[in-house]
């Protein structure tokens, strides 16, 4: 998928509910860095829809699969009022729980001009090994891999699978890269607000696409990997427990890392481990 289709798609994919989130830092006022600048206003993006529950408050229907959601009520037998109810929401709902791992790419040569020159440096491909023997060594059945597009999470992904043989792989430009939201506390390395416009749609449309509760027709439990980088992890953690998303920068993950998702039926998301490396010896951990 092209770039502009990813976006096209993020777009279109935004287009209400829990995305104001996204923006609530920006459009409520708050300060610039150095905090003696005036509030601004910052309208949110047509995309981003109408606000959901406030901090604090879990929104069960956050990944829009409960299953009332998914009944279409205008075509409910009127006649037979609410009796027939019961047994079509059993029909809509969840019954698998989904493991979701989030692989951080490995260290990579961070000096190259080009992206498809940012390959793996010697310390890297021993950390991906590593990486793959972990999730080999869990004994799970791992249904899939998912990988970005970008050069460092695909080489990243060709060492991990050489550990878990059978598993199919599919490759996406919505888990490259990016500056999901403006950070709060703010960071000394300004970017334009067009920045976090363009990646953070896409970022959103990669968790919407990707982070939900298990499909109806999904019987068994399962074990998916994904292998991207730190800014869409992070996000995604902050999105997935309704963490305020701005917040994404204060979390640090190393490469190779592993954080693991727990998505239930009911909706109830779990974090098992966030960027744990502790199967790694110290002298081959690093954040680069």
């Amino acid at each position: 998928m092209a770039f502009r289709q990813a976006l096209q798609l993020a777009a279109c994919g935004l287009a209400g509910g829990s995305a104001a989130v996204l923006f609530s830092a920006v459009a409520v006022g708050k300060p610039r860095a150095g905090g003696d600048a005036e509030p601004r206003a910052v309208e949110p993006p047509a995309w981003a829809g109408a606000a959901r529950p406030g901090p604090g408050v879990w929104d069960p229907n956050w990944d829009r699969r409960e299953p009332l959601s998914l009944v279409n009520l205008r075509k409910r037998n009127l006649g037979s009022g609410d009796d027939d109810m019961p047994p079509r929401m059993d029909h809509y709902k969840a019954k698998a729980t989904r493991h979701i791992f989030l692989i951080r790419h490995s260290q990579y040569h961070v000096d190259a001009s080009l992206e498809k020159d940012r390959t793996l440096t010697p310390l890297g491909r021993e950390q991906a090994e590593l990486t793959g023997l972990r999730l080999a060594s869990l004994g799970l059945k791992f249904n899939r891999i998912v990988h970005s597009s970008m050069t460092r999470a695909v080489e990243t992904t060709d060492i991990i699978r050489k550990h878990l043989p059978g598993v199919s792989t599919v490759s996406t430009d919505l888990l490259r890269e990016g500056a999901p939201i403006e950070p709060d506390p703010p960071v000394s390395h300004w970017k334009p607000e067009a920045v976090y416009y363009e990646d953070g749609a896409r970022i959103e449309a990669a968790f919407r696409n990707y982070i939900h509760r298990a499909d109806t027709k999904q019987q068994e439990d399962s074990y998916e990997v994904f292998v991207c980088h730190a800014n869409v992890i992070r996000y995604i953690v902050c999105r997935a427990l309704q963490f305020p998303p701005e917040g994404w920068l204060r979390l640090s993950l190393n490469n190779g890392s592993i954080t693991h998702l727990v998505v239930r039926p009911d909706g109830r998301v779990a974090l098992r481990a966030l960027g744990d490396t502790g199967f790694m010896p110290p002298d081959k951990i690093s954040r680069s």
